[in-house]
């Protein structure tokens, strides 16, 4: 069941992206090449796919147009890792097993196609199909998450402040609710607004997806010292190398499981109040951690 949630979430993704974004042959080609070939490759879609089911959630069923939302969450998601793997960050060459975008097309191309990927996210969430009040706070949530302020930037900025130095517990949660969680937290919330969530639900949406993207990036630690690049589709132990702020680092590998099923137990826990519909929401959040095995 939940293979078949996580295909057919990841096809409902690819469709959308495929009609939303400009085609490689549009003007200038050199740039919307460059866009597709990191938004095209490969990946889970994890982020549109926690949107569409948190909206099913909470409609009975998929709102009609929910799956352009998950596209911009993607496109989103996809630009930070453009510009997390260029020289003067992370200074990657593989992401999902392939070159990343600096190598392919350049660092100047890549830059701006993270941009690119930024700006059109704001342009499909502007004309989202819901009403206007929904649309406003969904644009509102997402600028937030990705921002400055406990949001992915901000994270990020954290993060490379803190490379090269034994950073706290504080400090490390910090980073990882901002650079990760925030966004994951945002997808599950949107996709409720999107669907006319109430309040009460929202809130329980928000305490799931901030624990499941706790969890998340806990688990990508482990398997940054666990797993090899081939397994990773990216360059593995990259965050030893560099002396990034890590769970690991700071309690070792099982204490990080240890924790991360914790969180997981919490968010399964924060969807009580749905009943049997939350069961596809809960399982993804188990799927989230058994990455690790």
């Amino acid at each position: 069941m939940l293979q078949q949630t996580l295909e057919e979430g990841r096809r409902t993704a690819d469709a959308a992206l495929e009609r939303l974004l400009p085609p490689g042959t549009r003007y200038p080609t050199s740039i919307h090449q460059a866009m597709r070939h990191s938004v095209f490759a490969g990946g889970k879609r994890l982020r549109p796919i926690l949107c569409l089911e948190a909206a099913r959630l909470v409609a009975g069923s998929l709102p009609e147009g929910v799956d352009e939302l998950g596209a911009a969450l993607e496109m989103l998601h996809t630009y930070s890792l453009i510009h997390d793997d260029l020289p003067a960050l992370d200074n990657d060459d593989l992401r999902r097993g392939r070159p990343t975008c600096h190598k392919a097309f350049g660092e100047a191309t890549a830059i701006l196609a993270g941009d690119g990927l930024q700006t059109y996210a704001y342009e499909v969430l502007a004309r989202l199909r819901c009403p206007a009040e929904r649309r406003v706070r969904i644009v509102e949530e997402i600028a937030h998450a990705t921002g400055t302020v406990d949001g992915m930037i901000g994270g990020q900025v954290m993060d490379l402040e803190a490379e090269h130095k034994r950073a706290d517990a504080a400090t490390l949660e910090y980073i990882h609710n901002s650079k990760t969680a925030a966004l994951i937290t945002a997808c599950v919330v949107t996709g409720g607004v999107y669907a006319g969530g109430k309040e009460e639900q929202v809130g329980n949406l928000r305490a799931f997806g901030r624990a499941i993207g706790l969890a998340f990036q806990i688990v990508d630690d482990v398997l940054d010292v666990t797993q090899s690049s081939e397994q990773l589709g990216k360059t593995a132990g990259k965050d030893t190398a560099t002396e990034k702020a890590t769970y690991p680092a700071l309690y070792g590998v099982k204490e990080s499981l240890n924790k991360a099923d914790v969180l997981v137990e919490s968010a399964c826990k924060s969807l009580d109040g749905f009943g049997e519909r939350a069961g596809t929401l809960k399982a993804l959040a188990q799927f989230l951690v058994e990455r690790k095995k």
